[in-house]
Formats: structure tokens, C-alpha cells, sequence
């Protein structure tokens, strides 16, 4: 029988936070940046110990970029807001 080859755990954990990053509003830029960390340092293990996964990395960094660039949007289109919203001259007296 062929031997199945174990998919490295830190490519599991970068695609979780890579995924996380997406749904959860300014946390998501801290969580994309330990899934680009966490899929470099599972890349190296897996050259040294030819465990598979190379997949799950590839996704993990995908979704951990694209987490990131999204809440760094909506935090500027938040800003934005806040700025309009605060030097608008509309009184209520």
C-alpha cells in the first residue's frame, strides 16, 4: 500500500486564520498576519520533513491577504464616515 502522507499542522492553522481574517472586523488584520506567519514557517517544515499541505498554504496565504486588504478598506471607509459625520454643521437648536 502507498503511504499517506500527513498534512502539516501549521498549514492547517494558517488556512483557519486566513478564513477567520475574512469574517472578523478589525481583529481580522492581527489574524491575517499570524496566517501569513504561521503558512512561511509551515512552508520551511515542510521542505525539512516532506509532509504535504502545500495547498492549504497556498489558500492560508490567499485568504490571509485578502483578510487583511478588506478590514484595512473598511477601517478607511470608517474613518471617512467618522469624518463627515463629526464636521457636519447640522445643529438640532
Amino acid at each position: 500500500m502507498s503511504e499517506i502522507k500527513r498534512s502539516n499542522s501549521k498549514a492547517i492553522v494558517s488556512l483557519i486564520m486566513g478564513v477567520l481574517s475574512l469574517f472578523i472586523p478589525i481583529i481580522g488584520i492581527i489574524l491575517g498576519i499570524l496566517g501569513l506567519i504561521f503558512a512561511s514557517k509551515s512552508k520551511q517544515e515542510m521542505n525539512l520533513t516532506g509532509e504535504s499541505g502545500n495547498g492549504l498554504v497556498t489558500a492560508g496565504k490567499v485568504c490571509s491577504v485578502i483578510g487583511i486588504i478588506l478590514n484595512i478598506i473598511m477601517i478607511l471607509i470608517f474613518m471617512v464616515f467618522f469624518y463627515f459625520v463629526v464636521n457636519t454643521d447640522i445643529s438640532t437648536y
